[in-house]
């Protein structure tokens, strides 16, 4: 569980209070992207299977905003995320 004072909380209340977001493997969100980081601890996202990339995680609908399982499991009740399946 997080604390207070958690240095990986910067303010992504304002984008990511109450967001609907969906497990999947990381894909780019657009074509001149190569990787991203998790919103929180900046771990990094890649569809490579490099040893310090992660390829799975949350993500936003529109593939943007990337949250890896631990930062996941540490703020999803302060953040009150609802997760869903893709159809």
């Amino acid at each position: 569980m997080a604390e207070k004072g958690d240095w990986r909380l910067q303010g992504q209340e304002k984008y990511l209070k109450n967001a609907t977001l969906y497990y999947e493997k990381y894909r780019i969100p657009q074509k001149d992207w190569d990787h991203d980081h998790c919103e929180f601890c900046s771990k990094k996202f890649c569809m490579d299977d490099k040893t310090d990339c992660e390829n799975e995680g949350y993500t936003t609908e529109d593939y943007y905003r990337w949250i890896c399982t631990d930062c996941f499991n540490d703020f999803k009740e302060r953040f009150n995320w609802n997760v869903e399946k893709r159809n």
